[in-house]
């Protein structure tokens, strides 16, 4: 029963996950049409996600530790009424500033309490295939580029943004606060071990069952983690945001140009259960690395295509990687901390990744309206990659408790 029911929370927080990543990239679709109707900038206007990434990092913290404290239900639950909530608010903005602190702070904030409660909830769900579990959930969230982007491109065609935006803000709230309720905490499960992947030998690690959550912020492992996290969202946020702009800029029509951010999304999906997969049989750590060493090279990639195969060539290969990628820091944190401190860990964690992925949308508006292109920005992302992947190379060896035993 509690690897069936594992398996609810995780198909439970794939669809939560979807609908409000999406809802909130969703803005990226926005983002031309809003700048010709309301004549705000791109940078303006991107400066709202930078918001969103802000709010999201730090509200995620106070979500991760009340998910430790009530459980993740009621939490992920206020979550969904507040993510639609906002998202109504902004359709009604009636100035940029407006628009910039609804969307930011609202919409930002309840995003962080869909996203870090429910992957911390997961990894206490499953011992053996935990990073195929985490991925899926994350595999969720890959899904919007193929499912609310194109929802949203096809509202904004046959209405204004407002009135698009308030449909999304419905369909928010019709999915997200029913689903909320089938997220339940994992059961008590002993943190001091050492397991070992039954197929491949690899060393898993062991938490320290008795480490608090002030000593698990003041540890190297932690901050290893956490800076590498911001390096690697700082990395893919710029052409995450930007890459519909940018394919319109290349000359591109608008739908063709969505359909790349959904190739890339659809390839995430595949990335997310490859690296899963691989962070099961071969260590988390280790294919991390790999996976951050070629999102650097995917980032550089975008800053030679022109042509609308050459962007689906890039999305593919980038989507995979990224998406591939993600879910593994959640994973890698429940090596290293217990369950009953995950929350607070992640949401802590999150604060450095949400402020990565606050970099991408507004410096690469910012490039754009200076310098007339993206090129820039995917140099500097390319750069950021490699960072990313050189902090990575630093963690710690996981912690042993006691010798190691078969997982239950």
């Amino acid at each position: 029963m509690k690897l069936y029911y594992g398996w609810v929370v995780v198909a439970a927080g794939a669809l939560m996950g979807c609908v409000a990543i999406g809802s909130v990239f969703s803005l990226a679709v926005f983002l031309q049409p809003m700048a010709d109707a309301t004549q705000w900038s791109r940078t303006g206007i991107s400066s709202a996600m930078t918001i969103v990434f802000l709010a999201m990092g730090f509200a995620s913290f106070g979500w991760g530790a009340l998910t430790d404290r009530f459980g993740p239900m009621p939490v992920v639950l206020a979550g969904g009424v507040l993510l639609g909530l906002g998202l109504l608010l902004a359709s009604r903005a009636t100035s940029l500033i407006e628009f910039q602190l609804i969307y930011g702070i609202v919409v930002g904030g309840a995003a962080g309490a869909v996203f870090v409660p429910t992957f911390a909830t997961i990894t206490g769900w499953f011992e053996k295939h935990r990073s195929l579990a985490v991925s899926l959930v994350s595999a969720g969230m890959g899904v919007a580029p193929m499912t609310v982007s194109p929802f949203a491109s096809w509202l904004i065609t046959h209405y204004d943004w407002q009135a698009a935006q308030f449909v999304i803000a419905i369909v928010a709230w019709a999915v997200l606060v029913p689903t909320a309720f089938l997220v339940r905490r994992p059961p008590p499960q002993p943190d001091a071990r050492e397991r070992i992947a039954p197929t491949s030998g690899v060393t898993m690690g062991a938490a320290d069952s008795d480490m608090t959550a002030g000593q698990a912020l003041r540890s190297p492992q932690f901050w290893v983690l956490s800076l590498t996290y911001f390096c690697c969202c700082a990395t893919h946020s710029g052409p995450i945001f930007h890459t519909v702009s940018y394919a319109i800029a290349c000359g591109l029509p608008m739908m063709a140009a969505v359909t790349i951010y959904s190739v890339e999304g659809l390839a995430g999906l595949g990335g997310r259960i490859l690296f899963g997969l691989a962070g099961d049989r071969f260590g988390a750590k280790r294919v991390l690395v790999i996976g951050l060493f070629a999102q650097a090279l995917g980032a550089g990639a975008y800053f030679f295509v022109r042509q609308l195969g050459e962007f689906y060539a890039v999305a593919a290969v980038f989507g995979l990687i990224y998406g591939g990628i993600m879910p593994l820091y959640a994973v890698i944190a429940r090596e290293y901390f217990p369950m009953r401190i995950m929350g607070t860990v992640l949401g802590a964690s999150t604060i450095f990744s949400s402020l990565g992925m606050a970099l991408g949308p507004v410096v690469g508006g910012w490039i754009f309206d200076t310098t007339g292109g993206y090129g820039w920005l995917y140099i500097a992302s390319a750069g950021i990659g490699f960072g990313a992947m050189a902090i990575a190379l630093l963690f710690p060896p996981y912690p042993s408790a006691r010798p190691a035993t078969q997982p239950a």
